[in-house]
C-alpha cells in the first residue's frame, strides 16, 4: 500500500510540477510578445484645422497660438512641416495731380517665403525652396503665431513695407515697398521718378538659407519709355522689362496648389507698350498671399496731362503647419 501511495503521490507532484512549468513558460512567451511600443502622434489645436488623409493642417490667417497638447514619437509623429509667408509690400504711387511729369511706379516686394520639405507629413508637392529643409520638432506647449499685415498702398510716394510672419524659430521678413525699396526681404521695385539717390531693393534680408526672397527690379529710365520695375518674388528677381513682376512659389501644403510671395507688377507710363499693364499693375495683393502690390501708373497717350494713380496694397501673410495625426 505504501508503494502504491508513494507512486500516486509522486505522480500527483509530477503533474503539478509540469503544470507550473507550462504556466511559467506561457508567461515568458507573453512577456516576450508584449515588449513593443505603439505609434503615438502629435495632438494640437489652433488656427483653422483641416485634414488630408492621415495629416492635419492648421492654417493661421491672423495672430493665434499653435498649442501642442501631446507630443508623439518617432513611430508616429514628433515634428511638423511648415510654410511661413510674410506680408508683401505695397506698390508705389505715381505723382497724382502732377501734369506731364508722372511716371510708372515700382511694384511692392513679395513677403519672405520659408518652408520645410514636407517629408515628415506626406511628401506633398512644395517649391524648390523647401528641398532638404527639415521639419521642426515640437514640445507640449503653446507657440505664438504672428501673421504679417500687408504693406500699405503708395499715394504720391512709396508703398509701405510688409510685416513679418513668425512661427517658433522661423521668421519670414515683410516685402519692401515699391518705388525705391528698403532693403528688406524680397524687395520692392524701382519707380522711374523715385527719390534720389535710389537704391535697388535687395533680396533675402536678413539672410536665410535657402533665400527667403529676391531683389526688386533696377531703375528704368529709358527716355520716354520709363516705367516702374517689379518687386522681387520668392523664386525670382524682378525682370528688367516694362512693368514685369517676379514669380512666386507654389506649395500643396494645404492640399491644393497655391502661388504665394509673387512680386508686385511695376506700373507703366503712357508710352509703355502695351498700356495699361494688366491685370496686376495698381492691383492689391490677395489676402494671405504674401504678394506685393502693383505700382501706380499714368494715363494713356495722347492727352494733355498724365496724372498718376495710387499703387496697390500688398497681400497679408499666412502660417500653415502640417503633421501626421493618425
Amino acid at each position: 500500500m505504501r508503494d502504491i501511495k508513494n507512486k500516486l503521490t509522486s505522480s500527483k507532484n509530477t503533474k503539478n510540477t509540469q503544470q507550473r512549468k507550462a504556466k511559467s513558460f506561457g508567461y515568458q512567451v507573453l512577456g516576450f510578445g508584449s515588449g513593443g511600443v505603439g505609434a503615438k502622434f502629435i495632438c494640437a489645436s489652433g488656427g483653422t484645422a483641416t485634414t488630408s488623409g492621415n495629416f492635419k493642417i492648421h492654417t493661421f490667417t491672423g495672430p493665434g497660438t499653435f498649442t501642442v497638447c501631446e507630443v508623439g514619437n518617432a513611430a508616429g509623429s514628433e515634428t511638423v512641416d511648415y510654410l511661413v509667408v510674410a506680408a508683401g509690400g505695397g506698390g508705389g504711387g505715381s505723382n497724382r495731380g502732377v501734369s506731364q511729369s508722372s511716371r510708372g511706379s515700382g511694384g511692392g516686394g513679395a513677403g519672405g517665403y520659408r518652408e520645410s520639405s514636407g517629408a515628415a507629413s506626406g511628401c506633398y508637392t512644395r517649391s524648390p525652396l523647401g528641398a532638404c529643409v527639415a521639419a521642426l520638432p515640437v514640445s507640449a506647449q503653446g507657440y505664438p503665431i504672428t501673421v504679417g499685415g500687408a504693406g500699405s498702398a503708395g499715394n504720391n510716394g512709396p508703398g509701405g513695407k510688409g510685416n513679418n510672419s513668425i512661427f517658433s524659430s522661423i521668421t519670414s521678413t515683410g516685402g519692401g515697398g515699391g518705388i525705391s525699396g528698403d532693403g528688406q526681404a524680397s524687395s520692392g521695385g524701382m519707380g522711374s521718378t523715385g527719390p534720389s539717390p535710389r537704391c535697388q531693393g535687395v533680396g533675402n534680408q536678413p539672410p536665410t538659407s535657402p533665400a527667403q526672397g529676391n531683389p526688386g527690379g533696377p531703375p528704368r529710365n529709358s527716355g520716354d519709355y520709363a516705367s516702374g520695375s517689379g518687386g522681387g518674388g520668392a523664386t525670382q528677381a524682378a525682370p528688367n522689362s516694362c512693368g514685369a513682376s517676379a514669380t512666386g512659389a507654389t506649395s500643396h501644403i494645404n492640399g491644393s496648389p497655391v502661388v504665394r510671395s509673387q512680386g508686385g507688377q511695376g506700373g507703366a507710363w503712357g508710352y509703355c507698350s502695351p498700356y495699361p499693364i494688366a491685370p496686376l499693375a495698381e492691383a492689391a495683393g490677395p489676402a494671405n498671399s504674401g504678394w506685393g502690390g502693383g505700382g501706380g501708373q499714368t494715363g494713356n497717350i495722347p492727352q494733355t496731362s498724365w496724372n498718376g494713380t495710387t499703387g496697390g496694397a500688398g497681400g497679408s501673410g499666412v502660417v500653415i503647419i502640417r503633421y501626421k495625426y493618425q
